[in-house]
């Protein structure tokens, strides 16, 4: 019988397609067909970049084809691993020249993870990028609608939200064992990196192997200064987000969870002072603080019918520990260092970094804690947060997996937004306004209501300078 053009066509495209997709069996056992390979890039590969990259490879189940950082003697560890992988310290270049890339790791300093994040985003790219999500509260607004509008696969690398603790805890409190809550305290021994000091000063040579503008990015130009890079970034606003940066979304991720929260209502802080040689306290605004005490307030949600006031401490400063608790032993983690501990109205509840080493104190005296059934095998690091991203990036933005992070933007969005109102107030702390009568008025020193709709401070306009910032020139964020 004679046969149409366009049918023969079709049938003949049908069939050479057969002699290159092939089922997993007919490969072999243990094969990966290139088809099931996402190839990743990494922006920032040092530091906590290293595993991030590392841990999305895994073992050769992806492909990494391209690198980029500002200092490549930082990565070897990397570099050598992947060696026929490209290597870019700008990732506006690389992401124009390498159109192959599936997916992107964002492991930069703050300042740098929005821009890069929305603009591989734009691209179609899946993100993971590393916590804090942003570096302020409008970058962090703008990451989840672009993870909505572009479509894609996102995980913020907070892991402990991977962790089985963290969902006993979530078992636990939906079982009623510690009823309604109305007081949560969170705390860490952060800094560990220097804060509350001086303003860096010195001219530097920058190294030879270090690209300073691309270090610095979207935020204000300063000279390079070994004061800034490597790792000490974090207790400047231009770059960092000092402890609650740091550790927030590690800690702040159980209670948040837990409770159902949403956007916080108020806000309020107290922080440690710097004193000169002659014991005068000075404020230095271009750099967090030595210790902060934040309190943060939230409205009823679906799972607790209560208020919540959440209090975050830093600098070592720790809350008493709760009676039922007993004197013989550590809130949060085993040395009390870090922790969480979430006070119900028949019970208390507490865990250490990550969500690690749960428990439950109730009113009855009752001692409940995971048993080893409740464990899952250590076979994946980081509980698999990072391998579950990059098999949902596999299965697509519509499918389970993608619905199953345990981080995506649309939770880890709001989280983060969350954490940053704590800088907010801590920043605002030390803004003042000149009375008729040559006096100082602190309003940053008082509670500040906050409206998450509109990200706005309501009753002090001035705090809504830290909201966002304007990048520098070359390094704005794409148009959501």
């Amino acid at each position: 019988m004679p046969v149409h053009r366009r049918e023969f066509i079709k049938k003949s495209a049908i069939a050479a397609t057969a002699f290159y997709i092939l089922p997993r069996h007919v490969l072999g056992r243990g094969f990966i067909p290139p088809s099931d390979k996402l190839n990743i890039a990494a922006i920032g590969g040092g530091g906590k970049g290293h595993s991030d990259i590392i841990n999305a490879w895994n073992n050769g189940t992806n492909n990494v084809v391209a690198l980029c950082d500002i200092e490549f003697k930082r990565m070897e560890g990397v570099v050598s691993k992947f060696p026929k992988a490209t290597k870019y310290t700008d990732f506006r270049v690389m992401l124009e020249k390498e159109k192959g890339i599936d997916a992107v790791t964002v492991s930069t300093p703050d300042h740098t993870h929005a821009v890069a994040a929305i603009t591989a985003m734009q691209l179609g790219k899946h993100v993971y990028v590393q916590k804090p999500l942003t570096h302020n509260i409008r970058e962090a607004r703008m990451m989840t609608l672009a993870a909505k509008k572009f479509r894609v696969v996102t995980q913020m690398g907070n892991q402990g939200a991977s962790n089985p603790g963290v969902h006993k805890m979530v078992e636990w409190f939906d079982k009623g064992l510690i009823g309604k809550v109305a007081e949560v305290h969170v705390w860490t021994n952060r800094p560990v990196w220097p804060q509350g000091i001086p303003v860096p000063t010195g001219l530097h040579t920058v190294p030879q192997d270090i690209d300073w503008e691309s270090w610095i990015g979207p935020a204000e130009w300063v000279d390079y200064n070994p004061a800034y890079h490597p790792f000490k970034w974090r207790g400047w606003w231009n770059f960092g987000t000092g402890a609650l940066g740091d550790m927030g979304c590690h800690l702040i991720d159980a209670p948040y969870r837990v409770l159902g929260l949403g956007y916080p209502t108020e806000v309020e802080c107290s922080v440690g002072a710097v004193y000169t040689r002659d014991w005068t306290p000075e404020w230095i605004p271009e750099g967090c603080p030595p210790s902060s005490i934040v309190k943060l307030k939230f409205g009823p949600s679906a799972k607790n019918k209560s208020r919540v006031n959440m209090t975050w401490s830093d600098g070592g400063i720790r809350p008493f520990q709760p009676d039922l608790i007993p004197a013989g032993e550590y809130a949060g983690d085993s040395d009390g260092s870090n922790g969480v501990i979430i006070v119900g109205s028949k019970g208390v509840m507490t865990c250490g970094t990550y969500g690690t080493n749960p428990r439950v104190y109730t009113n009855a005296g009752a001692k409940i804690e995971m048993t080893q059934d409740d464990k899952t095998p250590a076979n994946l690091p980081e509980y698999g947060h990072n391998y579950a991203w990059t098999e949902a990036c596999k299965a697509g933005f519509d499918s389970p997996q993608h619905k199953a992070l345990t981080s995506s933007f649309d939770y880890a969005g709001p989280m983060t937004e969350t954490v940053l109102m704590g800088n907010l107030a801590i920043r605002s702390y030390n803004l003042r306004h000149k009375r008729k009568d040559g006096g100082y008025d602190y309003p940053g020193r008082k509670k500040l209501t906050w409206d998450g709709s509109s990200m706005k401070i309501t009753n002090f306009d001035e705090a809504n300078q830290f909201v966002g910032r304007d990048n520098r020139k070359g390094w704005e964020l794409p148009v959501i």
